[in-house]
């Protein structure tokens, strides 16, 4: 029976610790399902999901404290389950990019929470403009829009909501 264990990380960033890390997992017998990996600031983040028997899972969990001590990361770990199938919903890749302003991002997550749309994924980044140095800001998401709901409904009002906060908005359905 396959287990399923959580892990997050931040420490200091620096060469070499996603290939440490990621040593002592495959030593227990575990293996790297799903990543995500940052570096914000000057820190270095990362939520690994790992897959493993019991043992394997059980062995990982035993000696992640002396790995976070050795590797200067701060870890948590939780054991969680496979996620069940989402049934009857449509995938979309939404993109909001603006000056950069406080509130963004939950005026944007708050546009398909209140609608009862689950956000798969999210990714920010800020830059300065290339020739005028304003500093910008952009979203990209994954939602996961129910079947039974109006996709061009909800695409026209996410336009207007963009128009509405000076927003460069675009929805798509994911492809592949």
């Amino acid at each position: 029976m396959t287990n399923y264990l959580v892990i997050t990380a931040v420490g200091n960033d620096r060469a070499g610790i996603v290939n440490e890390l990621t040593k002592h997992i495959l030593e227990c017998g575990c293996n790297v399902a799903d990543s995500r990996m940052s570096i914000l600031g000057g820190e270095f983040a990362l939520i690994l999901l790992l897959t493993g028997n019991w043992n394997a899972i059980a062995k990982i969990e035993d000696i992640l404290p002396k790995v976070a001590g050795s590797l200067g990361l701060t870890l948590t770990a939780k054991r969680t389950e496979q996620r069940p199938q989402q049934g009857n919903l449509l995938n979309y890749h939404v993109d909001a990019l603006a000056i950069d302003q406080p509130g963004l991002v939950h005026q944007v997550t708050d546009f398909f929470s209140s609608r009862k749309i689950n956000i798969e994924s999210l990714n920010t980044d800020s830059y300065n403009a290339a020739h005028t140095g304003t500093p910008m800001f952009s979203i990209s998401l994954t939602v996961n829009i129910p079947a039974d709901q109006s996709l061009s409904q909800i695409r026209e009002q996410y336009l207007d909501f963009c128009d509405s906060m000076n927003i460069d908005g675009m929805m798509e359905p994911v492809r592949g």
